[in-house]
Parts: structure tokens; sequence; C-alpha cells
């Protein structure tokens, strides 16, 4: 019986120092590292399971033991609501803390880039000041800009960009005029699909039927951005675009030259501040001087004001306009030739006021 004894007591012993060892080794697994002002970036994949997210934690030094760590998931159901993306961590933060932020997707802001647009901004433009801000490489962001057949999956629209050899840029009109705000780091390809899919808001914005009013105007998509392009680039007081649209049609019915300086200004090499009549001879697809109809394609970017007034032209009988030389960038319509000519010279008379 003493024998007996002996052995039970051992065994007891011997069972109570296992016990204390791993109680131990859980308590010790448990604490929390010493503390640290620095902070620990550490990225959760998504699709992460709680083993690789410990496994993470404990080799980036955020915690003493992924097993424990684990357990410890598993003991108070937690880890199911876990989300991903870019999270910092403090050594000695506590289990609980990892766990909350985990849960709540506490994650560290992404740094953004902002860029404006301006209206009537060409493609060149965009790529040069997008450049100078230091967002995109030009010479790849053109590019992109012309051969748009991987655009095709990304934005429906970009399947109405007619094959003409004579487009100076294929997405110009495309990319609409506004203030983005994208990740930092973002592609070409990504400002760019961004950039094309805010103008397929925009249509929509712009009319909601502008589909069926397409239809209706006897105008393909390119064209409509094509006449708003001109509208843009025509007009700078806002009554005045639906005016300058119905004119612009006027004169196409009529089958005359739409005659606009903007269009000799994007078919030359460098815009001018002043237009020569030399510069109005320039053998071009998009001098409006010498081409009958509409150019092959947009030589802006349009507002949505401008996809209105094309959308819904005001009806009128002129055939002209002329910019007053007042300073209120407003224009004198004309129906007739000689009126127009009156106009010129009473421009030019205020200008000299």
């Amino acid at each position: 019986m003493k024998k007996g004894s002996k052995v039970l007591l051992t065994i007891s012993l011997v069972l109570l120092l296992v016990a204390g060892a791993g109680v131990g080794y859980i308590w010790s697994g448990m604490r929390p590292l010493a503390q640290e002002e620095r902070e620990i970036p550490v990225s959760i994949q998504q699709g992460s399971g709680t083993a690789a997210i410990a496994s993470q934690l404990e080799e980036q030094g955020i915690i003493r033991n992924a097993l424990i760590f684990k357990v410890y998931l598993k003991w108070n159901g937690e880890g199911s609501r876990f989300q991903a993306g870019k999270y910092t961590f403090r050594p000695g933060v506590t289990y609980d803390d990892i766990i909350a932020k985990l849960n709540s997707g506490e994650v560290v802001p992404e740094e953004m880039v902002r860029f404006t647009i301006p209206e009537g901004y060409t493609v060149e433009q965009i790529a040069d000041k997008l450049s100078n801000d230091g967002v995109v490489d030009k010479n790849r962001f053109l590019k992109l800009a012309n051969d748009t057949a991987w655009l095709k999956g990304q934005a429906p629209i970009a399947a109405h960009i007619p094959t003409d050899a004579k487009l100076k840029h294929r997405l110009e009109g495309y990319l609409f005029p506004e203030t983005y705000e994208l990740k930092k780091g973002s592609s070409e390809e990504e400002i760019i699909s961004r950039m094309v899919l805010e103008t397929e808001k925009r249509l929509s914005q712009a009319s909601p039927t502008w589909e069926s009013d397409l239809k209706t105007r006897g105008l393909t998509l390119h064209d409509m951005l094509t006449l708003a392009s001109l509208v843009e680039r025509e007009a700078v007081v806002g009554e005045e675009r639906p005016l300058i649209a119905g004119v612009i049609d006027n004169r196409i019915a009529k089958g005359m030259r739409l005659q606009i300086d903007a269009t000799v200004q994007y078919a030359l090499d460098k815009p001018k501040e002043r237009l020569y009549y030399k510069d109005l001879e320039i053998d071009s697809p998009y001098n409006t001087y010498k081409i009958d109809k509409l150019p092959p394609g947009p030589i802006s970017s349009p507002s949505t004001a401008s996809i209105q007034a094309v959308l819904k032209p005001e009806a009128s009988e002129y055939l002209y306009y002329v910019t007053k030389k007042d300073g209120t960038h407003t224009h004198l319509f004309a129906k007739t030739f000689p009126e127009h000519q009156r106009n010129i010279e009473q421009s030019k008379k205020t200008a000299a006021q």
C-alpha cells in the first residue's frame, strides 16, 4: 500500500508539473510583446485563413505564438469576419485589439492622387498635364489613347469609335473633363479607363434618353461627341451653346462648310494665338474650311453642357456667328452673309473702343 501511494503521488506531481508547464507556455505565448511606438505594416490578402494570418502576425513580430493565437480565435469563435487589406499594428498590441481591428476592417487609407481635367482639353493637353503632375508617362498615355483594342472589354462606349485612319487620337472626346481621385500609382490603363467610364456616366446625366435622342437626330454617338467638342471650343457662355449647336446643324443641312477656327487650331502641330489666312489652307481632314460636314472625330473633351446642347439644339435661322470683342465672350448671330459682315465690322469697332 505504501508503495502504491508513492506511485500515485509521483504521477500526480508529474501531472501537476505538466499542467503548470502548459499553463506557463500558454500564458507566455499570449503575453503581448514589449510595447513600441513604431507601426508595422501587415497586408492581409483576400481569402487568407486564420492559420495563415496567425503565422503572418508571428513572422512580422506582432504576436509571440501563432498556434496559441489560432486556438484563442477558435475558442472565442473569431476569425470568420476578418477583412483583407493593409493594416498597421504596434508591437505590444493585445489579441483582442488585433481581432477588433481585423473585424472592423480598420485598414490604412490608401494614398490617393487627385487631378482636374479642364473642359475643352485635348488628349495631348491631358497627357501633358498628367505627365507634368507626375501621374502618367506621356508617351505611354498617348499610345494607349491611340490603340483602344485593350479598352473594349472595360468600357462599352469604346466600341462606338470608328476605325478611321484619319482620326488624330482615337480617344479624343472620350476622356471626360472632371476632377478625379485615384489610387496613387494607378496605371495609364486604369486612368484612361476611369475617364472613359465617366463619359458613359455623364451621357445619362446629360439626357436619360440620350440613345433615343441620337436616333431622333440621326446621329451616331461619335458624331454627337464630335459636334459637342466643336460647341465646347466655340461657346464660352453656357446659354449660347444650344444656339451655336443649332447654327452648326443649319450649315450642315444647307451643305455649307462649317469653317470653324478651332478645327484648324486642332489640325496645327502647335496652336496659335491668332490664325492667318494661310493657316486656313492647311491640308488636314480636320480643317473645316476645306472639308464638307464634320471632321473625322472630336477635337476636345466636351462638357455635359455641350453634350446637352447637341442633343437638344436651339432652332433658329442663323447661319453665322462672330465673337463680340467686348469681353463678354458672347456672339453676334446672322442669317445672311451680308449681315454677318456687318456684325464683324461692329465687333471690330467695339474692340477698337
